[in-house]
């Protein structure tokens, strides 16, 4: 793909998503800001009950122990970015995670191809928006098999927004982009 004009970024991006450069769409970043700005803040996730259901594979645990395990992972990134002014490459699993708890998404099992998983019957894909992100667009499959875009953005102090929107909105964002207007650019 080097030879194709496309950067190490984009490489990379493409063996962490699993889709080839042209099958992605950008989002422009101010669109995004824009969606997460009504948006809480969450420093302290609202657990409301400790109750099990079917996730994927069958695997049954609790909200209550998954918020626990998503704090650990959290300090652990944290302490981890502290030590070493690095942060921990996983960015994804804490956006998925936190789309379990706060908006009740049941994932897939790994590696299935399409969408993270479902919210209230609906395939949702996760996007998660690291504080290492400087560009001023993010990449979606535009190729996925889901119903829902929702946006989980990680800020530099480990604070988390999110916000779910239907596939419509991203394309009649494609729309206003192939009419070279709206928050979707091509490079």
């Amino acid at each position: 793909m080097n030879e194709r004009g496309y950067s190490a970024e984009e490489i990379a991006d493409t063996a962490s998503s699993g889709a080839a450069p042209w099958e992605w769409e950008y989002i422009d970043r101010e669109w995004v800001d824009s969606q997460l700005e009504d948006a809480p803040e969450d420093d302290a996730l609202p657990v409301e009950s400790g109750t099990r259901f079917q996730s994927r594979d069958g695997f049954p645990f609790s909200t209550l122990k998954q918020t626990e395990i998503f704090y650990d992972l959290v300090d652990c990134a944290t302490r981890h970015f502290e030590n070493t002014g690095r942060y921990l490459q996983i960015w994804g699993e804490l956006g998925e995670i936190y789309a379990e708890i706060n908006f009740g998404l049941r994932r897939h099992g790994t590696h299935e191809a399409g969408s993270d998983g479902t919210i209230s019957g609906k395939l949702v894909e996760v996007k998660t928006i690291s504080p290492e992100k400087t560009s001023d667009r993010v990449l979606v499959k535009s190729q996925g098999n889901f119903e829902q875009l929702l946006i989980v953005r990680i800020d530099r102090d480990f604070q988390f927004q999110g916000k779910p929107g239907a596939r419509s909105v991203v394309e009649t964002l494609t729309d206003q982009r192939r009419h070279r207007s709206g928050p979707f650019v091509r490079r």
